[in-house]
C-alpha cells in the first residue's frame, strides 16, 4: 500500500534529526524504554520523550505497556516506505546516468568519425 506524500514528508522530517536517527538505530536492535534510550544520548528523559513523540506521530515507532514500563517499538514496515522511496529515486537516477553515458559514447563515436 503506497504511503501518502504528506506521510512520507512527516517521516523524512522525523528522520532529519540525528538524535531521532540514533533512537531508530537503537530500536532496530530491539524494543527499549525511555530510560534505556536516555542512556543512549546525553539528553534528559523529557527531551528524549519529545523526540519519541515526533517519531510516534510519524508512525515510525509505537509504545506498548508492560507493567509500569512503556517500551518503544520500531515500526519497521513503516520505515520500509522511506527505503522504497529512496530506492525508487536511486533507480531513476541510475537510468538517467546510463542514458547520459550512452549519449556521451555516441557523441565520442561521432567525433572520432569526423577525424
Amino acid at each position: 500500500m503506497p504511503v501518502a506524500e504528506d506521510q512520507l514528508t512527516t517521516m523524512f522530517t522525523a528522520l532529519a534529526d540525528p538524535t531521532r536517527r540514533a533512537i531508530v538505530g537503537r530500536l532496530a536492535l530491539g524494543d527499549a524504554t525511555v530510560t534505556e534510550l536516555t542512556d543512549l544520548t546525553e539528553l534528559t528523559q523529557q527531551a528524549v520523550s519529545k523526540h519519541l513523540k515526533v517519531l510516534e506521530q510519524a508512525g515510525l515507532i509505537s509504545r506498548g505497556r508492560v507493567a509500569q514500563s512503556r517500551p518503544c517499538h520500531l515500526e519497521a514496515e513503516r520505515l520500509a516506505h522511506v527505503t522504497d522511496w529512496v530506492s525508487e529515486q536511486q533507480r531513476v537516477w541510475e537510468q538517467r546516468h546510463d542514458k547520459l553515458e550512452r549519449h556521451l559514447a555516441t557523441l565520442k563515436a561521432k567525433q572520432r568519425g569526423k577525424r
